[in-house]
Protein backbone atom coordinates (compact mmCIF):
# COMPACT_ATOMS: atom_id res chain seq x y z
CA UNK A 1 0.00 0.00 0.00
CA UNK A 2 2.72 2.53 0.93
CA UNK A 3 4.61 1.41 -2.78
CA UNK A 4 1.23 2.35 -4.08
CA UNK A 5 0.79 5.52 -2.90
CA UNK A 6 4.56 6.47 -3.39
CA UNK A 7 3.80 5.60 -7.12
CA UNK A 8 0.90 7.79 -7.07
CA UNK A 9 2.79 10.91 -5.98
CA UNK A 10 5.88 10.61 -7.97
CA UNK A 11 3.44 9.90 -11.21
CA UNK A 12 2.10 13.74 -10.28
CA UNK A 13 5.25 14.91 -11.57
CA UNK A 14 7.53 17.48 -10.11
CA UNK A 15 5.36 19.80 -9.11
CA UNK A 16 4.29 17.20 -6.06
CA UNK A 17 7.67 17.46 -4.94
CA UNK A 18 7.25 21.54 -4.67
CA UNK A 19 3.26 20.71 -2.76
CA UNK A 20 4.79 18.62 -0.32
CA UNK A 21 7.45 21.28 0.58
CA UNK A 22 4.45 23.95 1.29
CA UNK A 23 2.24 21.07 3.04
CA UNK A 24 5.17 20.26 5.26
CA UNK A 25 6.09 23.72 5.99
CA UNK A 26 2.46 24.98 6.89
CA UNK A 27 1.84 22.18 9.07
CA UNK A 28 4.89 23.11 11.18
CA UNK A 29 4.00 26.81 11.06
CA UNK A 30 0.23 25.77 12.52
CA UNK A 31 1.44 23.66 15.22
CA UNK A 32 3.96 26.58 16.20
CA UNK A 33 1.24 29.09 16.10
CA UNK A 34 -1.37 26.96 17.85
CA UNK A 35 1.14 26.25 20.23
CA UNK A 36 2.05 29.53 20.77
CA UNK A 37 -1.63 31.07 21.10
CA UNK A 38 -2.62 27.99 23.37
CA UNK A 39 0.20 29.62 26.16
CA UNK A 40 -0.86 32.75 25.47
CA UNK A 41 -4.35 32.84 25.51
CA UNK A 42 -5.15 33.12 29.45
CA UNK A 43 -8.55 33.03 31.52
CA UNK A 44 -8.31 36.34 31.30
CA UNK A 45 -11.43 37.52 33.49
CA UNK A 46 -10.44 35.11 36.59
CA UNK A 47 -6.56 37.08 35.83
CA UNK A 48 -7.61 40.40 36.20
CA UNK A 49 -10.40 39.43 39.16
CA UNK A 50 -6.90 38.08 40.71
CA UNK A 51 -5.44 40.90 39.72
CA UNK A 52 -7.43 43.13 41.60
CA UNK A 53 -7.74 41.53 44.84
CA UNK A 54 -3.99 41.92 44.91
CA UNK A 55 -4.13 45.60 44.39
CA UNK A 56 -6.96 45.81 46.89
CA UNK A 57 -4.42 44.86 49.65
CA UNK A 58 -2.08 47.83 48.01
CA UNK A 59 0.59 45.09 46.89
CA UNK A 60 1.67 46.61 43.42
CA UNK A 61 4.47 44.82 43.46
CA UNK A 62 3.19 41.44 44.05
CA UNK A 63 0.55 42.20 41.03
CA UNK A 64 3.45 43.28 39.11
CA UNK A 65 5.09 40.15 40.05
CA UNK A 66 2.29 38.07 39.18
CA UNK A 67 1.98 39.82 35.65
CA UNK A 68 5.66 38.86 35.11
CA UNK A 69 5.37 35.36 35.61
CA UNK A 70 2.11 35.08 33.46
CA UNK A 71 3.01 34.10 29.73
CA UNK A 72 0.38 35.97 27.02
CA UNK A 73 -0.34 39.31 25.61
CA UNK A 74 -2.92 40.12 28.33
CA UNK A 75 -0.58 40.10 30.87
CA UNK A 76 1.89 42.57 29.77
CA UNK A 77 -1.08 44.94 28.47
CA UNK A 78 -1.98 44.93 32.58
CA UNK A 79 1.31 45.30 33.43
CA UNK A 80 1.67 48.47 31.40
CA UNK A 81 -1.28 49.90 33.64
CA UNK A 82 0.04 48.98 36.22
CA UNK A 83 3.51 50.12 35.84
CA UNK A 84 1.31 53.71 35.39
CA UNK A 85 -1.30 53.28 38.34
CA UNK A 86 0.08 56.69 39.99
CA UNK A 87 0.19 58.85 36.29
CA UNK A 88 -2.85 60.52 34.79
CA UNK A 89 -5.65 58.62 32.54
CA UNK A 90 -3.79 59.86 29.41
CA UNK A 91 -0.30 58.80 30.32
CA UNK A 92 -1.86 55.09 30.92
CA UNK A 93 -4.27 54.98 28.12
CA UNK A 94 -1.12 55.39 26.02
CA UNK A 95 1.08 53.01 27.85
CA UNK A 96 -1.79 50.28 27.41
CA UNK A 97 -2.32 50.97 23.80
CA UNK A 98 1.08 50.61 23.23
CA UNK A 99 1.94 47.68 24.84
CA UNK A 100 -1.24 46.35 22.59
CA UNK A 101 0.04 47.26 19.74
CA UNK A 102 3.51 45.42 20.83
CA UNK A 103 1.49 42.16 21.70
CA UNK A 104 -0.83 42.05 18.77
CA UNK A 105 1.71 41.62 15.78
CA UNK A 106 3.40 38.96 17.70
CA UNK A 107 0.18 37.04 17.80
CA UNK A 108 -0.42 37.33 13.63
CA UNK A 109 3.32 36.44 12.68
CA UNK A 110 3.31 33.76 10.28
CA UNK A 111 -0.15 33.45 9.80
CA UNK A 112 -0.09 35.23 6.96
CA UNK A 113 2.72 32.43 4.97
CA UNK A 114 -0.07 30.07 5.97
CA UNK A 115 -2.61 32.32 3.85
CA UNK A 116 -0.24 32.22 0.83
CA UNK A 117 0.61 28.55 0.88
CA UNK A 118 -3.71 27.69 0.61
CA UNK A 119 -3.34 30.39 -1.83
CA UNK A 120 -0.70 29.28 -3.86
CA UNK A 121 -0.77 25.88 -3.36
CA UNK A 122 -4.19 25.36 -6.40
CA UNK A 123 -1.94 27.65 -8.66
CA UNK A 124 1.15 25.18 -8.16
CA UNK A 125 -1.51 22.46 -8.90
CA UNK A 126 -2.40 24.00 -11.98
CA UNK A 127 1.24 24.50 -13.51
CA UNK A 128 1.94 20.63 -12.89
CA UNK A 129 -1.74 20.10 -14.80
CA UNK A 130 -0.35 22.26 -17.24
CA UNK A 131 2.70 19.91 -17.84
CA UNK A 132 0.60 17.03 -17.30
CA UNK A 133 -1.02 18.30 -20.57
CA UNK A 134 1.60 19.22 -22.58
CA UNK A 135 3.03 15.73 -21.45
CA UNK A 136 0.32 13.62 -22.97
CA UNK A 137 -0.15 15.97 -25.99
CA UNK A 138 3.83 15.72 -27.03
CA UNK A 139 3.22 11.84 -26.71
CA UNK A 140 0.28 12.11 -28.87
CA UNK A 141 2.34 13.92 -31.50
CA UNK A 142 5.00 11.31 -31.40
CA UNK A 143 2.75 8.33 -31.57
CA UNK A 144 1.09 10.09 -34.40
CA UNK A 145 -2.47 8.64 -35.19
CA UNK A 146 -1.37 5.17 -33.20
CA UNK A 147 -0.71 6.51 -30.31
CA UNK A 148 -1.28 4.23 -27.48
CA UNK A 149 -3.57 4.37 -24.43
CA UNK A 150 -0.14 3.61 -22.35
CA UNK A 151 2.04 6.43 -23.73
CA UNK A 152 -1.20 9.12 -22.99
CA UNK A 153 -1.71 7.94 -19.43
CA UNK A 154 1.81 9.12 -18.23
CA UNK A 155 0.64 12.97 -19.33
CA UNK A 156 -2.76 11.98 -17.78
CA UNK A 157 -1.88 11.19 -14.58
CA UNK A 158 0.36 13.96 -14.34
CA UNK A 159 -2.02 15.92 -14.64
CA UNK A 160 -5.22 14.57 -12.43
CA UNK A 161 -2.76 14.14 -9.19
CA UNK A 162 -1.06 17.22 -9.20
CA UNK A 163 -4.42 18.98 -9.33
CA UNK A 164 -5.26 16.97 -6.29
CA UNK A 165 -2.18 17.57 -4.76
CA UNK A 166 -2.38 21.13 -4.83
CA UNK A 167 -6.15 21.00 -3.53
CA UNK A 168 -5.21 18.50 -0.46
CA UNK A 169 -2.23 20.95 0.50
CA UNK A 170 -4.93 24.34 -0.35
CA UNK A 171 -8.00 23.06 1.50
CA UNK A 172 -5.94 22.28 5.16
CA UNK A 173 -4.50 25.58 4.63
CA UNK A 174 -7.26 27.71 4.44
CA UNK A 175 -8.85 25.59 7.66
CA UNK A 176 -5.83 26.00 9.64
CA UNK A 177 -5.48 30.43 8.96
CA UNK A 178 -8.90 30.40 9.65
CA UNK A 179 -8.82 28.33 12.72
CA UNK A 180 -6.07 30.59 14.17
CA UNK A 181 -7.47 33.64 13.46
CA UNK A 182 -10.12 33.29 15.00
CA UNK A 183 -7.86 32.34 17.91
CA UNK A 184 -6.40 35.21 17.53
CA UNK A 185 -9.09 37.62 17.55
CA UNK A 186 -10.51 35.67 20.87
CA UNK A 187 -7.49 37.16 22.09
CA UNK A 188 -7.19 40.32 20.86
CA UNK A 189 -10.42 41.03 22.45
CA UNK A 190 -9.05 39.65 25.77
CA UNK A 191 -6.25 41.89 25.24
CA UNK A 192 -9.34 45.00 25.01
CA UNK A 193 -11.11 43.85 28.07
CA UNK A 194 -8.24 43.46 30.55
CA UNK A 195 -6.66 46.77 29.32
CA UNK A 196 -9.94 48.63 30.35
CA UNK A 197 -11.23 47.00 32.90
CA UNK A 198 -7.61 47.45 34.88
CA UNK A 199 -7.26 50.87 34.10
CA UNK A 200 -10.71 51.64 35.20
CA UNK A 201 -10.08 49.75 39.00
CA UNK A 202 -6.47 51.83 38.60
CA UNK A 203 -8.22 55.18 37.93
CA UNK A 204 -11.54 55.38 40.23
CA UNK A 205 -11.17 52.54 43.20
CA UNK A 206 -7.22 51.43 43.04
CA UNK A 207 -6.66 55.52 43.99
CA UNK A 208 -9.55 55.40 46.63
CA UNK A 209 -8.40 52.63 48.91
CA UNK A 210 -6.88 53.53 52.44
CA UNK A 211 -3.32 53.49 52.91
CA UNK A 212 -3.12 49.87 54.80
CA UNK A 213 -5.39 48.50 52.08
CA UNK A 214 -8.54 47.73 54.36
CA UNK A 215 -11.31 50.24 55.18
CA UNK A 216 -10.31 50.60 58.94
CA UNK A 217 -12.20 47.28 60.14
CA UNK A 218 -9.14 45.62 61.79
CA UNK A 219 -7.02 48.34 62.66
CA UNK A 220 -5.44 47.52 66.38
CA UNK A 221 -6.25 49.20 69.15
CA UNK A 222 -4.37 52.38 70.46
CA UNK A 223 -1.50 51.21 73.32
CA UNK A 224 -2.67 52.21 76.32
CA UNK A 225 -0.18 54.70 78.64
Amino acid sequence: MIGLDFSLFTSGGPMMWVLLAMGVAGTLIFIERLLYLHRGQIRSTAFVGGIKNILGKRRLMEALTVCEETPGPVAAVVKSALLHAEDDELKMRLAVQEAALVEIPVLERRLGSIAAISQVAPLVGLLGTLLGMITTFHAFMQGGNYATANALAAGMWQALISTAGGLVVAIPGHLAYHFLSGRVRAIVRDVEWAGNEIMKYLLVEYRNLPENGNSGAGTSPEPKP
